[in-house]
């Protein structure tokens, strides 16, 4: 079983919170760069690989810019995530705009910047044109493969999934833009979310690779790309192993030498838009240890809760979870660990074996780094914490502040009551 190993020591941590109280989220900047270019390296034989990071599961300008400079776009699918894109100097087809129900004003955006535009509906080419008079040169169809794949827990079995053509759709759609004018192809699918078969992404492309072929042979159009899209699972939990990216690659690597030889497309570009295992495991939630409470269940009550990391109470997912200074400890209790919202699946840990903890005990939730701050909310009031930055020198940088009472009162105007 894999230690889980931290980035930063106790003293650090409160050093930190003298000046940050808790809850927070830190972010390692050394992790994530180091894993971006493992990344980009290991897609090295394909000339046009690009990773478009999917902004949604961590939309943090200086996180965005961090792995700007380490090559990659940004998968967008709102008005706000294009904005923080341009903010960021990503611009061009270094942004992959992936919608779904999408309003003409999104689109027109993404069209003003240059987007790749990545359409999840056969309607949505006559929506384009009736909205924004024309269509781009370059279009990106989504592909919903149905029953042919099966998805996973997370994301649902594709033909119950809400996105994508069909196959014929997809057939139909390429014709109709081909006829309009559209120059410049592309194709996209996102069928999982956390897999950790590294198998499923070889038979993605495989699948997508059988589909070009056939739609380059029936509707005489070359395409630019495949975008495989993203779902590269984490080991959440310490027995499980990380995706094997060089296995992936050299698996995508003879489909395209073998199945593309002779197309004509031998130089097709392959894009991904990996957002959890860009930023997932290199980010922290921080919080403390405030209330004990012995019921029917031992309780830790902690100063952050589902507002901060949803995805235990909204998935039952695993979030590991360290005690500082207590790594070693033997782990001779069993506590819920749980936060003040007034839902009962405000939990971050259920029946978890744990070295005691007291008040004041520092305690730290790993792989919060992708839909973790980002899926935050201001239920019952909580307000979202600070999101801070652990530099490659080991200073930190508040890259968000924490909301106050104003923040959230700030949509109201009392002035009327």
């Amino acid at each position: 079983m894999a230690k889980k190993n931290l980035p930063f020591t106790k003293s650090q941590i409160e050093k930190i919170v003298e000046k940050y109280p808790t809850p927070f989220h830190i972010y390692d900047e050394k992790g994530i760069r180091d894993n971006a270019r493992n990344l980009v390296k290991a897609f090295s034989w394909n000339k046009g690989f690009k990773e478009y990071f999917a902004v949604k599961a961590c939309p943090n300008p200086y996180i965005m810019k961090i792995l700007k400079e380490e090559g990659f776009g940004s998968d967008c699918s709102s008005l706000p995530e294009l904005i923080l894109s341009e903010k960021v100097g990503i611009i061009g087809e270094n942004i992959m705009f992936t919608s779904n129900e999408t309003p003409a004003y999104e689109y027109k955006k993404a069209m003003e910047l240059g987007a790749i535009i990545n359409l999840d509906d056969i309607t949505h080419i006559q929506y384009i044109e009736d909205n924004l008079g024309k269509l781009p040169d370059l279009l990106s169809f989504r592909y919903n493969p149905g029953p042919l794949r099966e998805g996973n827990t997370i994301i649902g079995k594709p033909e119950e999934a809400k996105y994508g053509f069909t196959k014929e759709q997809l057939f139909e759609g390429y014709k109709i833009i081909k006829e309009k004018g559209v120059k410049r192809f592309g194709l996209h699918t996102m069928v999982a979310s956390n897999e950790l078969n590294p198998d499923y992404f070889i038979e993605t492309v495989r699948m997508l690779l059988e589909l070009v072929l056939e739609i380059n042979r029936e509707v005489g159009i070359k395409f630019e790309f495949i975008n495989m899209g993203g779902g590269i699972g984490i080991p959440y939990r310490p027995e499980q192993k990380s995706v094997d990216i060089i296995y992936v690659s050299n698996g995508i690597k003879n489909l395209f030498e073998t199945m593309l030889k002779g197309s004509g497309m031998e130089d097709l570009k392959l894009f991904m838009e990996n957002g959890r295992m860009i930023t997932g495991p290199f980010g922290y939630l921080v919080t403390r240890a405030i209330h004990k409470k012995n019921i029917y269940k031992k309780y830790i009550g902690v100063d952050a809760c589902m507002a901060n990391l949803m995805r235990p109470g909204m998935y039952g997912a695993y979030h590991h979870i360290t005690v500082l200074g207590k790594e070693d400890a033997e782990k001779n209790m069993v506590y819920d660990v749980v936060g003040s919202l007034c839902e009962n699946n405000d939990k971050f840990a259920i029946d978890r074996q744990l070295p005691q903890i007291d008040i004041g005990d520092i305690i730290v939730i790993h792989e919060a780094g992708a839909h973790g701050y980002a899926m935050g909310f201001n239920y019952n009031g909580k307000l979202r914490s600070a999101e801070l930055l652990l530099k490659e020198d080991g200073s930190v940088e508040m890259i968000r502040r924490a909301e106050t009472i104003e923040d959230y009162f700030a949509t109201l105007d009392f002035s009327r009551l």
